[in-house]
C-alpha cells in the first residue's frame, strides 16, 4: 500500500497558489487562425468553445481590424518586464515567473484576487509606461482583447507553470512577414 500524494490532499483555499495568465498582443492571434482559438462567452459543459482553424473567418476577422497587429520590439519587451515587475512590487504579488515575447506575455503570479483584474492590470501598467516612454503613441492598441489564465492550486502545478514560462518557449523567434521578433 503506498502512501497518499501530498499533491492530491484536499485543500479548502478560496484563492489558488498563482494563476498563468498569458495575453497577447493586437491582432497577432485572430479566430480562424491555424493555431486555434477561443470563443468569448462561449462556454459548454465541458469547457470552452474552440474555434477550429478557418482562413476565410481568420480573413474576415483581420479586415476588421483598424490597425496593424502590434508586436514588441527588444526595448518593448524589456519596459513590460519592467512595468510588470514594478506593478507587482508595489502592489504585494508574488511573481514567481515571467517572460515578455514578441507577441504576447506569461506570468506566474501568486495573488489573492480574480485573474481577469490582475491581467488588466499587468496590461494597462505596461501600456503606461510604453506611452510614458514614448514607445507607442497614445491611440496605438497594443493588447488584444481578453486574456488565458490558468488557476495553479498545487505545489507541482506552480512549478511546472514556472518552467513553461521559463523555459518552454522555444529558441526560436516568431516571424510576422519576414521580420523576426523574440
Amino acid at each position: 500500500m503506498s502512501l497518499p500524494d501530498p499533491d492530491n490532499s484536499w485543500d479548502d483555499r478560496y484563492f489558488p497558489i498563482a494563476y498563468l495568465i498569458t495575453f497577447r498582443t493586437y491582432g497577432t492571434w485572430l479566430h480562424g487562425d491555424k493555431r486555434g482559438s477561443v470563443l468569448r462567452k462561449r462556454r459548454t459543459p465541458k469547457g470552452m468553445k474552440t474555434v477550429l482553424p478557418n482562413v476565410p473567418f481568420e480573413d474576415s476577422m483581420s479586415e476588421k481590424m483598424d490597425q496593424e497587429p502590434f508586436l514588441l520590439d527588444s526595448t518593448a519587451r524589456i519596459e513590460v518586464e519592467t512595468a510588470i515587475r514594478e506593478l507587482c512590487k508595489v502592489r504585494g504579488y508574488i511573481l514567481y515567473a515571467i517572460n515578455v515575447r514578441g507577441n504576447h506575455v506569461h506570468v506566474v503570479i501568486g495573488v489573492t484576487a480574480k485573474p481577469e483584474r490582475i491581467a488588466d492590470a499587468l496590461k494597462a501598467a505596461a501600456t503606461k509606461r510604453l506611452r510614458e516612454l514614448g514607445l507607442i503613441s497614445q491611440d496605438r492598441k497594443v493588447w488584444s482583447r481578453g486574456r488565458s489564465r490558468r488557476y495553479l492550486w498545487k505545489d507541482s502545478h506552480v512549478d511546472g507553470a514556472i518552467d513553461y514560462v521559463l523555459y518552454g518557449q522555444g529558441d526560436l523567434p516568431f516571424e510576422i512577414d519576414g521580420t523576426e521578433f523574440d
